[in-house]
């Protein structure tokens, strides 16, 4: 497979009017701050979404976007199999608020949404924590902890992330059926993002 290409925030800034620009994270992650006029397909909603983000390709431009990067370019292979080209932007919204960009959030949303990558290592901590702690009872929960410790070396080396990718599946962290189809018929007929968001967005 050919190599992801990347755009840096500085040029999405200069092309962002062009771009479909679709945001992989959770609905909670999105909500918290996204790139202006993004749209919100979370990673394993991908599939659900082919038929809209096809035909979306042929009015521009797809670019995926994550907090980091590697959701983003794991979508973007996602979509190559399937005979869609996309690019991803390097280093995320991360890389884009450090840049000096503006995101923005729905004016009704909270500020206490979590990342994922904060969720990761929450839920890492608490079981490593909690098997060390149950070990002194019975060691073999100790195995919880080293579980986790060998899952997180594997993640780094493999730039993947299992218990991300189960802790999406919680209802938080998943779209809402009204939201995910307001996204699909944004991306089908071109509609701006804050038409699934009656209620305003603000910079964040």
């Amino acid at each position: 497979m050919s190599a992801i290409r990347t755009l840096d925030a500085d040029q999405v800034r200069s092309r962002l009017d062009e771009l479909i620009v679709l945001d992989v994270r959770t609905p909670g992650e999105y909500a918290a701050g996204h790139i202006p006029g993004a749209l919100n397909v979370p990673l394993d909603q991908l599939r659900h979404a082919l038929p809209e983000i096809r035909h979306a390709a042929r009015r521009g431009d797809i670019l995926a976007v994550c907090a980091s990067g590697a959701r983003s370019e794991e979508a973007c292979r996602a979509l190559a199999a399937h005979g869609i080209t996309a690019a991803t932007l390097a280093g995320g919204t991360g890389a884009w608020a450090a840049g000096g960009h503006a995101l923005r959030r729905p004016a009704h949303t909270p500020r206490t949404a979590w990342s994922m990558d904060r969720q990761v290592r929450l839920t890492a901590g608490a079981v490593v924590l909690t098997g060390l702690a149950l070990g002194r009872v019975r060691p073999a929960f100790r195995l919880a902890s080293a579980g986790v410790a060998g899952g997180l070396v594997f993640s780094a080396l493999t730039d993947t992330c299992g218990m991300a990718a189960l802790l999406a599946k919680l209802p938080h962290n998943r779209p809402r059926k009204a939201d995910l189809e307001a996204t699909l018929a944004a991306l089908h007929d071109g509609r701006p993002a804050r038409t699934a968001y009656p209620l305003g967005y603000h910079e964040a």
